[in-house]
């Protein structure tokens, strides 16, 4: 049943002292109703470890004890042996066997490197990397860079995790990588295979009702959940004027358990810049350029002017980086060169003494036309006169 009778026993207890302040995990408040429970989960893979032909990979986050836990005595009892491939779950998993929360035969575990001592069919897999990052265990083995574990036809890989949002294109890289094998892939999307860490509102309304504080604050997420998890709170019966939604440095104080109040003054809560040496806000203007450089490189025009002429004393030299590559614009410098030396020579006709400041910012508007109109990319152009 949801919830269960073990976690009604829990949170009714917690209910039964004055709570005065609540605040609660926001994620998946937009989400209606409760969420799959983890038993539900546990009887999938259960029964996928049960029927799967061949190899089984399990990729999961190392923090879920309880589903690993359940997973490796599954196995165990079904006569299988398990190589876990991961640090965080080879970890976590130790202190699991110290702590007396796994409790599985020696031998069960094997390394990877014995895989080919036993059938496919008797071998699991417990795998990090379920969110496509780039060098853990899975995408390893997804782009045949893992030493041991070569995938076939034959394998199933279970994916006993949702995206995490932010990691969409990556997942999307390690399911592209993994069907490249032809392999048979299981995910939250088509099995019960994952059961969310966070609460659903039907989630968090029972355990605001449990708890039973006088003072309610939705917490962890964006504006939308913690709003959406407020208006859930609310509907539900709890009092809007001991509802608070905060933002990132609100300061709030309880007064004697029976007063809230929300301070105007805001504790700063900006990111800090961690850059070299310098921590705390970086100009804006250093924060453009490189965005510039990184955008469309840079272009930088090194020429020698006779302050006496104003003429050029050779022709100017160019160094580009991240714009074009100059073996392949010969034209395109030649083309420059010939402005660069016109732009330079029209600013100082007739002008004395030679502000060279003046002409570097001409130069620069010049140049900076002059390559888009040619590339439609806008590099920065960064003049260096040298009067002599």
């Amino acid at each position: 049943s949801i919830p269960s009778e073990r976690e009604q026993k829990t949170w009714g207890d917690i209910g039964k002292d004055k709570n005065i302040f609540l605040i609660a995990d926001s994620t998946n408040a937009e989400k209606d109703g409760f969420s799959i429970p983890e038993k539900r989960v546990i009887e999938t893979l259960e029964d996928i470890i049960r029927t799967v032909n061949g190899r089984l990979i399990i990729g999961t986050f190392a923090s879920q004890f309880e589903r690993m836990i359940h997973i490796m005595e599954t196995a165990e009892k079904l006569g299988k042996k398990i190589v876990t491939e991961g640090r965080s779950i080879k970890n976590n998993l130790e202190i699991a066997e110290k702590t007396g929360l796994l409790k599985i035969k020696k031998e069960t575990i094997i390394p990877a490197q014995d895989i080919g001592n036993y059938p496919p069919d008797k071998i699991v897999i417990l795998s990090t990397g379920a969110q496509g990052e780039e060098f853990a265990a899975l995408m390893r083995i997804a782009t045949r860079q893992h030493k041991y574990i070569t995938l076939t036809e034959r394998d199933t890989i279970v994916l006993s995790s949702s995206v995490i949002p932010g990691n969409e294109i990556s997942v999307q890289k390690l399911k592209d990588n993994l069907y490249r094998h032809n392999v048979t892939l299981i995910h939250y999307r088509s099995s019960d295979v994952h059961s969310t860490g966070h609460g659903n509102t039907g989630e968090l309304v029972w355990i605001n009702k449990q708890v039973n504080a006088k003072f309610f604050m939705p917490g962890y997420g964006y504006r939308s959940m913690t709003a959406c998890h407020a208006k859930a709170v609310e509907q539900s019966g709890f009092p809007r004027e001991n509802i608070i939604v905060a933002d990132n440095g609100t300061v709030i104080d309880i007064e004697d358990g029976e007063r809230m109040n929300v301070h105007k003054q805001k504790v700063p809560s900006a990111p800090m810049v961690v850059d070299g040496f310098t921590i705390g806000d970086i100009q804006e203007v250093v924060i453009r350029d490189r965005q510039s450089l990184a955008k469309d490189g840079m272009f930088v025009i090194i020429a020698s002017v006779n302050l006496k002429t104003g003429k050029l004393r050779k022709s100017p030299d160019i160094i580009s980086r991240g714009f074009v590559y100059l073996r392949e614009s010969q034209n395109l410098l030649n083309e420059a060169r010939i402005l660069i030396k016109k732009t330079i020579e029209d600013s100082t006709h007739n002008m004395n003494p030679i502000d060279l400041d003046y002409v570097k910012n001409n130069l620069t508007d010049v140049m900076a036309g002059f390559l888009f109109a040619r590339t439609n990319k806008a590099p920065m152009v960064i003049p260096v006169l040298i009067g002599m």
